[in-house]
């Protein structure tokens, strides 16, 4: 099992989760959104990236399979955090219980049992989503699948941080009424995005500000 989360990086996560939450909606905690429902869906498109139809031929398109990935992990983030009221102290808690057991294979759901070292990555995609549809988190599912599509958590946190910026960055420069501009000097900001990430120590405790301070410096140059 590859190493988990950091309590920084934890934390770290679940802050980004609760501002971009509540910049979407200053009153999530109480809509109280079916972010599981989304797991669902983002987990079904994970299956179609990865290819499935034993029909034709397919092949696996890795890069889009982890973007789903990335996805997944904001709304098992948001569904953690509402179960304990936005209150991030007690979601840090719940978190690092769920890390907590992710070295276990195996997984009960619906009267049957489940070892994860014995299935496919279709398999394991096909068994969150029905975790998923019962309310039921099971970290050790997510950490398996990550581990079957070439990711640790380090390169979760890395992407996920990359993308939680970015969305802030479009957002406070006019995403939402169309001023904001996707191409700066003949590249779209998600290749800018890139290239800062790689360059930017990912262990400073400041390393969301760090990236998005070199976002907006490179914008408005």
């Amino acid at each position: 099992m590859n190493a988990l989360l950091t309590p920084r990086q934890a934390s770290t996560l679940l802050r980004l989760q609760s501002d971009m939450n509540s910049k979407v909606d200053p009153a999530w905690v109480t809509a109280a959104y079916p972010y599981l429902r989304a797991v669902v869906i983002e987990a079904a498109e994970a299956i179609e990236h990865h290819g499935w139809k034993w029909w034709k031929k397919q092949v696996c398109d890795l890069p889009q399979l982890q973007m789903e990935l990335v996805d997944i992990w904001h709304f098992l983030l948001s569904e953690i955090l509402l179960r304990d009221s936005g209150d991030m102290d007690k979601a840090a808690a719940t978190l690092q219980a769920l890390m907590d057991n992710c070295s276990n294979a195996i997984v009960h759901c619906d009267g049957q049992t489940y070892n994860l070292q014995t299935m496919d990555l279709l398999g394991k995609l096909q068994l969150l989503i029905a975790l998923s549809g019962l309310n039921r988190i099971e970290l050790n599912v997510f950490a398996s699948i990550l581990q079957d599509c070439q990711m640790d958590w380090s390169e979760l946190y890395r992407q996920y941080v990359g993308k939680n910026v970015l969305n802030f960055f479009r957002q406070d420069n006019g995403y939402k009424d169309g001023s904001y501009r996707k191409i700066w000097g003949n590249r779209e900001d998600n290749e800018h995005l890139v290239e800062l990430m790689t360059a930017l120590p990912q262990d400073s405790d400041n390393y969301p500000e760090l990236l998005y301070a070199a976002l907006h410096q490179r914008y408005s140059g």
